[in-house]
C-alpha cells in the first residue's frame, strides 16, 4: 500500500527520458524491483534484530551513534518524506483536475489548493483514529491494484490484437539518444522513487510486534517482503508494457498524465476511469506516507533528537497528533516550491544514501555483535550486492547531477550544527530550556 502511490504514474516519463529507448526503460524497471528486494531482505534482518519503530533511523542510531542517526532523521523530516508527500499530493490534484483541463497543465493555484485540502483531510483522519487510517490504507490499496490491473489487462488485449510495434526488439532498442552511465543512474533514481516505501513496515515495528510472539513476527516480516516486492515489480513492469501498446515514446514523454492519455486512447467513453483510479491510488499513498513519517518523528522525539512534544500521543485517540501536524506543515512548505522531477531527484538521492548507510550498518553489526540473536540472517552476498549497486548509483549521480546531489548533501550536513546545539549541548542556559519546554 505504501509502495504503490504516485510513482508508477510519474516515473515512467523520467525513466524513459534518461534511458533513450523503450527496451532499456523496461530493464530499469525490472532491475529496480530486484534491488528493492535485496534491500528489503537486509531490512528484514535489521527489523527483527533491533525491534524498534523508526526504521533506518533507529538502526543507524543503534549502530553508528547519535550524530549519524540524527543526520538521517534530519534529512528525512526536512526533505525526504515532505517531498514524497508533496509529489504524491500534487499528482493527486493533477489527475483530478486533468479532465477539467484536458489540453493543458492544470493551473498552479488550483493544483496546490486541492493538494493541500487532501493533505489536511488525511492529517485529520490520521489524528482521529489509527483504525480509520489503516482501513483507508487497506481499501485504497485494493483500489489502486484494481486500477493497475485494468491498465495491464487492456495492454494484453492490445498485444493480442497485434498492437505491440514499440515492444518489438528492433523498435524497443531503437535509441533516439545514446544514454551515458550518468543517464542510467538518473533513470534508476527516477524508477527508485516508484519503489520507495519498501522499508516502511520497519517504521511501525512496535505497533505490529507482540513481544510474546516474536517468532511469529520473524516469519511474517520476510513473508510480507517475498509477496509484496515481486508483486509490485510485476505490476510496474507490465503497466509500462501496457503504456507502450497505446503510446509511442514521444507521446509518453509529451503527456502530462500518462495514465489519462492511455485511457483516452483505449477506453473511449470510460476514459474517466483512469484519472479517478489514479486519484484513488495517490490518495492512499498520501495516507500511508503520513502514517509512517509521523512515526519517524515520534521515534526521533523519544530518543531526544527532536522536541519532546513530538513524542506525545493523544490520550483518547492514541495517535501522534503533534508529529502528524509537523509532517503536514513541512509538506505544505515543500509543496509551494520546486519542480516535481527535480524534487524526485533530490529525494531519491538522499533516500538511496540513507538506504546504503543503513545496510552498511548491518555488516558493521555482524562484526561488532556477532553473537546477538538474529531470527533472520541473510547471506552476506545480499548486502554486498546491494552496496555495489548503491555505490555505482551514487558515484554516477554525483558525476551527472553534481548540483542536485550537492544540494542533497548540504541539506544533510546542515543537521551537524543543529545536532551539537540542540542535542549534544546538554548544559544549555535555563532560559533556552524554559523556551523549549514551553
Amino acid at each position: 500500500g505504501n509502495i504503490i502511490g504516485s510513482g508508477i504514474f510519474i516515473s515512467p516519463k523520467g525513466v524513459l527520458e534518461h534511458t533513450g529507448s523503450v527496451g532499456l526503460a523496461l530493464i530499469i524497471w525490472v532491475l529496480g524491483g530486484g534491488v528493492a528486494a535485496l534491500g528489503s531482505l537486509c531490512y528484514a534482518e535489521l527489523g527483527v534484530t533491533i525491534p524498534k519503530s523508526g526504521g533506518d533511523y533507529s538502526y543507524v542510531t543503534e549502530i553508528f551513534g547519535g550524530l549519524a542517526g540524527f543526520l538521517l532523521l534530519w534529512s528525512a523530516v526536512l526533505i525526504m518524506y515532505p517531498t514524497s508527500l508533496a509529489v504524491i499530493a500534487l499528482t493527486f490534484s493533477n489527475y483530478v483536475l486533468q479532465p477539467v483541463f484536458p489540453n493543458c497543465i492544470p493551473p498552479y493555484n488550483a493544483s496546490r489548493i486541492l493538494s493541500m485540502v487532501c493533505l489536511l483531510l488525511l492529517t485529520w483522519v490520521n489524528s482521529s483514529s489509527v483504525r480509520w487510517a489503516t482501513r483507508i490504507q487497506d481499501i485504497f490499496t485494493a483500489g489502486k491494484l484494481s486500477a493497475l490491473a485494468l491498465i495491464i489487462i487492456v495492454g494484453f488485449i492490445q498485444i493480442f490484437k497485434g498492437n505491440y510495434e514499440e515492444l518489438t526488439p528492433s523498435n524497443a532498442f531503437n535509441f533516439w539518444m545514446t544514454p551515458s552511465v550518468g543517464h542510467l543512474a538518473l533513470a534508476f533514481l527516477q524508477g527508485s522513487f516508484a519503489f520507495s516505501g519498501w522499508n516502511f513496515l520497519n517504521y511501525v515495528t512496535e505497533e505490529l510486534v507482540d513481544p510474546r510472539r516474536q517468532v511469529s513476527f520473524s516469519m511474517n516480516l520476510p513473508r510480507a517482503i517475498f509477496i509484496s516486492i515481486p508483486l509490485v515489480t510485476f505490476v510496474y513492469t507490465f503497466t509500462n508494457i501496457a503504456y507502450f501498446t497505446a503510446m509511442s515514446p514521444q507521446e509518453l514523454l509529451s503527456s502530462n498524465a500518462v495514465a489519462v492519455t492511455f485511457g483516452e486512447k483505449l477506453l473511449g467513453y470510460f476514459s474517466w476511469v483512469m484519472p479517478v483510479s489514479v486519484a484513488l491510488s495517490t490518495f492512499g499513498g498520501i495516507n500511508g506516507y503520513l502514517f509512517t513519517s509521523s512515526r519517524l518523528c515520534f521515534s526521533g522525539a523519544r530518543e531526544g533528537h527532536l522536541p519532546s512534544l513530538l513524542a506525545m500521543i493523544h490520550v483518547k485517540h492514541c495517535t501522534p497528533i503533534p508529529a502528524l501536524l509537523v509532517c503536514c506543515l513541512a509538506t505544505v512548505v515543500i509543496m509551494l516550491v520546486g519542480d516535481t522531477y527535480t524534487l524526485i531527484n533530490y529525494v531519491s538521492f538522499i533516500n538511496y544514501l540513507c538506504y546504503g548507510v543503513t545496510i552498511i550498518g548491518l555488516i558493521v553489526l555482524r562484526w561488532k555483535k556477532p553473537k546477538i540473536f538474529r531470527p533472520i540472517k541473510v547471506n552476506l552476498l545480499i548486502p554486498i550486492t546491494y552496496l555495489a549497486f548503491w555505490a555505482f548509483l551514487l558515484i554516477f549521480s554525483l558525476y551527472s547531477e553534481p548540483v542536485v546531489c550537492g544540494v542533497g548533501l548540504i541539506i544533510i550536513l546542515t543537521g551537524v550544527p543543529v545536532f551539537f546545539l540542540g542535542v549534544y549541548w546538554r548544559n544549555k542556559p535555563k532560559c533556552v530550556n524554559r523556551l523549549i519546554g514551553k
